[in-house]
């Protein structure tokens, strides 16, 4: 957001035109003489060289413009002290002179206000000068001065009004050297000020020639400014030699005069249109990526289909050739297991001897080291556990609670600088050197009221009524009525607003065209007068802001185009209010004392009032989004509660039997699944008291977020491990069921664990605190919780099924009952197979196990991943506000309005270390952008990068405290710096005490009379100050109050543009140099605008050897996203190569571990081409889910791949058997289990859970539901590893020759592929 008042400085323009005028009395008395000029020989007398038409002063209006005499009268021979005086100022006039003392000395005085304007540029403000010079003292003022009228003062007759004849030359010439010299101060062209923003000579020349009202600024008489005379006349137009900007001798620099031939030389700046490469097939443009892509996809898919069709052939062809005896079930190969050792070769035999001995066989799988001693730790655990639940069971929990003795030091996290900036980045390093050696910047309250808009494509009706200001007065008066409490004082507006001058409030508003005050209304002329004043802001005192700055009316209005500001549709206020860099101090809680109060009265006073208008109103403070974030932590209680409720209710009746009415209390697991439920919880807290204990805070979305993921993925082994004991065999004593359901799963579940585990800790590498944080908390969480299911939930298992077995009633065991649970199902030794397990086993494998299907599947999932490749490159960074806040925030109308209205950017600082202001140095040079610079200086190089902002993202040239001190210094400039007789500093003859205070006009006399310019020309080299110059009048300058006089002086305007510590020794360490950014509407646009002043300040940095940063308020919490692909991408590859190597150390099967790789990658691919489908920005949070993707999906692939391996038979075979297996586990116990939890979060009041954990943790269950139970499954029946079932023979107990034979050939057809 722009604040011009965020350097506001005082000054009053008074018009240039009072150069001929003087105090006088009212009773002006208008006479219709007109001398109209004839060609007789009275007019060649008095048009003629060296006669004046104007001589001495005869009065002045009642407002104290002096008025000229109408006398022609010869010109004057002046004496040497006159003569000397004018040759200061007017170097073309030598020899008489057509002008008394007391003309030339209101001449100098007014002239003296436009100096600081355009000292600058020397050409601009000499031909400035020749105007005026030529009009009051030239000797031949009668060849080009005219009088056609005349007044009545006070009995004496004074002009009223003449024609001053100039030529076009001189004209364009003079705004041609003007046109483009810049007013440092507001970023603004001097002619803004100085010529109501005239766009050519003509219009200029207008605008002076205007006779002003009383107290109005402008002539007291009317000037006609006219090309021509009449031959008859004998008058020709004056036409003195003007200088072009580009005049070596009278240069300016390239920001006053970019069309110089020295700056024509420089090249332009670059513009950074990032045109992607594109292909263009008929009307179609495609981008380079995606046809390269669909190419790549092309090809992959005709060599799979080519190589598919291949080997179906060649096994048709073996399976004809294979004698009719080898197609039975392998009786064959049976009565071969009948024949001795010795018919064997001698290294099958030495390797069946291997296997025979080796202690990770295990049930006839041959299991991995790993695998292997895994296994015997869970049989043997499984066991104890069964015998020993209880004294398992407390001490787990135990455990866990000690754990939970760290929630006394809990604390939560809200200050958005410390949860989304890291401690290393660059912009918070550059924020805290700003805020200490400058000034933090100010906290913004802003109001923002509209009108209605009509139907669609109607433009929205104009704010600028009288009943819309008169609303706007009754609104200000109730903020200024604000009374909040802080610590027993009462604090208002006035107590913490930013008072540049330490008088008024820099509100910026439309009611400071009034001074605030509506009294003044109806007196100013009302709307009419604000329509003046969006013309001569900067010009008219009665536009003047009651804190004495001009208000640029696109900081106070919204809603318009270009200069349109009649049809702005929006009043825009700002009250600036004073930072503090300690924010815990007692200025800062007085500024949210009352932004508490503001926004209370806003939402109840100020909205109701506005609305029965007919208007829309929105509102902000500084505190607003914290306070909102803090709100959000329980806007969604409720939904989150009902998701855990949901979630409960699936898992207690998945993990019960079928239900029946004769068993159901029996056979249900309520009671089983609240217990895995408070151990999830206990795992959460367990996991946040030990970071408490160390430390490090919690934060909001780690309370909201981290116990529904956790419960979400703790869920999926709590129903594995109750199916894994239901699929054993009754007959088996119970702790021989836990101990082979271990065996079954618990490797499985290990792997997944620990993948999962390593995924969520990867995230801690992400910089912003918030993510890094919550990754720390969710991996420990996840890590807790696997321990807690492996210890306390296997021994809750045991109970539960005790309970079952006993006939004791679910939720009340103390009740047994009668029943036939569980004998139904003993006489078939194991329980029968659910509906899900037998679609499982007769549908669903079958079907992908037909070779059409799987070529389907395959070219589906690689093309839906080749076009989510492409999608990926969509994906914008960022993250919307509008998301993290809750959907009835009241901050949402307000970012939707600012994005709708404001015209202005936020402001942009260029900020300049260590600058060497010594003689020796070229530093000045270096910076500033005024005559004698260099041409490729900062300020220059800024111009420039203004000239194009849709890539540089400046909207205009800097403002320049160097500029404004060194033409405040300036001899030209003798209104500003000067100094006493004694060498103290004197102020402007418009301040006291030159001026006594409450006078409205000063005479030249007074104390002030002896003053003189700090500086002549010859005590200044090359118009640069010495080394103690520069550190002696500096602070001079600074405080130094803007005036009429001298509208350069920097206090109020440049005040915290420099530190001022240790300048003395010819270092200043710190200044800045203020502008501002383009609008910037989008979350891209702030991304692009910091990149693009970062890589200016670079360039610039690296030529001129300095050190340069930009700064912007907004900057420290965008920066992330700078290089968030590059952090995204980092922390992905990290994450899948930390499951990869999990795999690899467990299952030490390389090619199973490269299956599980690839489809991790493909599922978070698929995932980024969803974000991109769904408009989901890439940013800390959506990172975050991604690396948490990886490890959510481990479970989709793992128990699979497991299954698939020890498995027997042929590929076709183990993938049907895997799928029988744990298909219905995956799928109910993982994929259901996720999918009504999430489901609920799409009721979520606040959008960031809607968008960012409802859209994207669906989308991720689905991927997951179809890679883990379509893609794996075809992968693994066509690629997968060999199978490590060993068939035991039953006598012996040893490996059977078929196993062998089978493991064989497997490897043969795996060198095959």
């Amino acid at each position: 957001m722009e604040l011009v008042g965020a350097a506001v400085r005082f000054f009053w323009l008074v018009s240039l035109f009072q150069v001929l005028l003087a105090v006088s009395a009212v009773g002006t008395e208008r006479s219709n003489t007109r001398f109209l000029l004839t060609a007789n020989g009275t007019a060649r007398e008095r048009h003629s060289e060296e006669y004046c038409a104007m001589y001495d002063i005869c009065g002045a209006r009642s407002d104290g413009k002096v008025l000229n005499c109408p006398y022609g009268t010869p010109s004057v021979k002046p004496d040497d002290l006159l003569s000397s005086k004018i040759q200061s100022l007017c170097p073309t006039i030598t020899g008489n002179v057509c002008c008394t003392e007391a003309q030339f000395d209101t001449l100098r005085t007014q002239v003296q206000q436009a100096i600081p304007f355009l000292v600058g540029c020397p050409a601009c403000l000499r031909n400035f000068l020749n105007l005026f010079c030529e009009l009051t003292c030239s000797p031949n003022q009668s060849l080009f001065i005219n009088v056609t009228s005349v007044s009545k003062v006070k009995n004496n007759m004074t002009v009223d009004g003449i024609d001053y004849y100039i030529t076009d030359e001189f004209g364009q010439g003079l705004y041609d050297s003007c046109k483009d010299v810049k007013f440092g101060t507001m970023n603004t062209r001097a002619l803004e000020f100085i010529g109501a923003g005239a766009q050519n000579f003509r219009e200029w020349f207008a605008f002076i020639g205007r006779r002003a009202a009383l107290t109005v600024p402008g002539s007291p008489y009317a000037i006609n400014f006219l090309p021509n005379a009449t031959e008859t006349s004998g008058m020709r137009p004056m036409n003195v030699s003007t200088y072009s900007c580009g005049d070596t001798s009278l240069g300016c620099s390239c920001g006053d005069c970019p069309s110089s031939t020295v700056c024509s030389n420089i090249a332009p700046p670059q513009q950074h249109k990032e045109e992607s490469c594109s292909v263009r097939l008929g009307s179609i443009k495609a981008k380079c990526v995606d046809v390269s892509l669909a190419i790549l996809y092309v090809i992959l898919v005709s060599l799979f289909f080519g190589w598919g069709i291949f080997h179906r052939k060649r096994e048709r062809n073996a399976a004809q050739r294979k004698p009719l005896s080898n197609r039975n079930d392998g009786n064959q190969l049976h009565g071969m297991e009948s024949q001795k050792n010795e018919d064997l070769p001698m290294e099958t035999l030495i390797h069946f001897q291997m296997l025979e001995e080796a202690p990770h066989i295990r049930n006839g799988v041959q299991l991995s080291i790993v695998q292997g001693y895994l296994s015997k730790f869970y049989r043997g655990y499984g066991t104890w556990v069964a015998r020993n639940p209880t004294l398992v069971l407390f001490a787990s929990l135990s455990a866990v609670l000690v754990l939970c003795l760290g929630l006394i030091r809990f604390k939560v996290e809200t200050r958005p600088e410390k949860l989304w900036v890291g401690p290393g980045s660059r912009a918070a390093s550059e924020k805290q050197f700003f805020d200490s050696h400058l000034a933090p910047f100010y906290r913004i309250e802003q109001l923002i009221l509209a009108t209605v808009p009509g139907p669609e494509h109607e433009k929205s009706p104009s704010i600028l009524t009288d009943d819309s200001i008169k609303l706007l007065f009754e609104i200000q008066k109730k903020v200024d009525g604000i009374r909040a409490n802080y610590s027993g004082s009462v604090i208002s507006l006035t107590d913490i607003c930013m008072k540049p001058l330490g008088q008024d409030c820099a509100t910026q508003s439309v009611l400071q065209y009034f001074k605030m005050d509506p009294k003044n209304y109806d007196n100013y002329g009302g709307v009419d007068h604000v329509s003046y004043c969006f013309q001569h802001f900067t010009s008219a005192d009665a536009c003047m802001s009651a804190f004495k700055a001009p208000l640029d009316p696109s900081t106070a209005l919204g809603g318009f185009s270009g200069s349109n500001y009649s049809e702005a549709s929006a009043f825009i206020v700002t009250y600036p209010v004073n930072n503090a860099l300690n924010k815990e101090g007692n200025e800062t809680g007085k500024a949210l004392a009352w932004e508490k109060a503001f926004i209370q009265l806003a939402e109840d006073e100020l909205l109701p009032m506005v609305q029965a208008r007919n208007l829309t109103l929105s509102f902000s403070s500084e505190s607003s989004i914290e306070e909102e974030l803090k709100r959000e932590s329980t806007a969604d209680a409720i939904t989150i509660l009902i998701s855990y409720l949901v979630m409960f209710g699936y898992i207690s009746l998945t993990l019960g039997d079928t239900p029946r009415l004769s068993s159901f209390y029996i056979s249900s697991k309520v009671l089983l699944g609240l217990s895995g439920v408070i151990l999830v919880m206990l795992s959460v807290l367990g996991s946040v008291g030990f970071f408490s204990i160390i430390g490090v805070k919690s934060t909001l979305i780690i309370m909201e977020v981290i116990p529904f993921l956790v419960l979400a993925v703790g869920v999926d082994n709590m129903c594995i491990l109750v199916h894994a004991v239901k699929r054993q065999p009754l007959e088996l004593p119970l702790e021989g069921r836990i101990s082979n359901a271990l065996v079954e799963v618990g490797p499985s579940i290990t792997l997944a664990s620990l993948s999962e585990v390593l995924a969520f800790a990867v995230g801690s590498f992400i910089p912003m605190p918030a993510c890094r944080v919550f990754s720390m908390f969710a991996a420990l969480a996840v890590l807790l919780d696997f321990l807690l299911q492996v210890t306390a939930f296997v021994a809750l298992i045991v109970f539960d099924f005790l309970r079952a077995e006993d006939k004791r009633v679910d939720c009340f065991p103390c009740i047994k009952v009668s029943s036939t649970y569980p004998e139904s199902d003993k006489g078939n030794g194991r329980r029968k197979l659910g509906l899900l397990a037998r679609y499982m086993k007769e549908v669903h494998a079958p079907v992908l196990s037909l070779w059409g299907v799987k070529l389907v599947v395959i070219s589906a999932f690689a093309a839906f991943s080749v076009v989510c490749v492409a999608l990926c490159t969509r994906i914008e960074p960022g993250l919307e506000q509008k998301i993290v806040l809750p959907r009835d925030s009241y901050l949402q109308g307000y970012f939707n309005n600012v994005s709708e209205y404001l015209r202005i950017g936020p402001p942009l600082y260029f900020v300049v270390k260590n600058y060497n202001y010594s003689s020796e140095s070229r530093q000045t040079n270096q910076l500033c952008s005024i005559s004698q610079c260099d041409t490729d200086s900062l300020l220059n190089e800024i111009s420039r990068a203004s000239l194009e902002p849709k890539s540089s993202y400046i909207a205009k040239p800097a403002a320049s405290w160097l500029d404004d001190f060194l033409v405040w210094i300036s001899p030209e400039a003798f209104g500003c710096c000067r100094k006493f007789t004694n060498g103290t500093y004197c102020p402007p003859d418009d301040q006291p005490p030159c001026c006594p205070a409450g006078q409205s006009s000063c005479s030249l006399g007074g104390p002030c009379k002896d003053c003189t310019t700090c500086f002549l020309h010859s005590d200044l080299q090359n118009d640069r100050p010495s080394t103690s110059q520069f550190r002696e009048k500096l602070p001079w300058f600074l405080a130094a109050l803007p005036s009429a006089d001298c509208a350069k002086g920097g206090h109020g305007a440049y005040t915290d543009s420099v530190d001022l510590q240790g300048y003395e020794s010819g270092v200043i360490q710190a200044s800045s140099f203020r502008t501002y950014h383009t609008p910037l509407n989008k979350q891209v646009d702030y991304v692009n605008s910091l990149r693009a002043a970062r890589d200016f300040c670079s360039k610039v940095s690296k030529s001129l050897k300095m050190e340069i940063f930009p700064y912007s308020v907004f900057y420290m919490f965008f920066e992330q996203y700078l290089d968030i692909w590059k952090t995204a991408l980092i922390n992905l590859a990290i994450a899948i190569g930390a499951v990869f190597v999990v795999c690899l150390v467990i299952t030490c099967s390389l090619w199973s571990s490269a299956i599980i790789m690839l489809v991790l990658t493909m599922i978070v691919v698929d995932l980024l081409g969803v974000m991109a489908i769904l408009g989901i920005q890439l940013n800390a949070v959506s990172v975050v889910n991604l690396v948490m993707a990886v490890g959510i999906a481990v479970e989709f692939c793992v128990h699979i791949t497991h299954a698939f391996s020890v498995s027997g038979g042929d590929r076709d075979q183990r993938m049907k058997e895997a799928l029988s297996t744990m298909g219905a586990s995956v799928f109910s116990g993982i994929t259901l289990t996720k999918l009504v939890g999430v489901l609920v979060l799409c009721f979520s009041r606040t959008e960031v859970f809607v968008v960012y954990y409802f859209q994207m943790y669906l989308a991720l269950v689905l991927l997951g539901f179809l890679h883990g139970l379509v893609f794996l499954p075809v992968v693994l029946s066509i690629f997968g590893p060999p199978s490590r079932c060993v068939v035991l023979d039953k006598q012996e107990g040893r490996p059977s020759i078929q196993s062998l034979f089978q493991s064989r050939f497997a490897q043969q057809d795996v060198r095959g592929f």
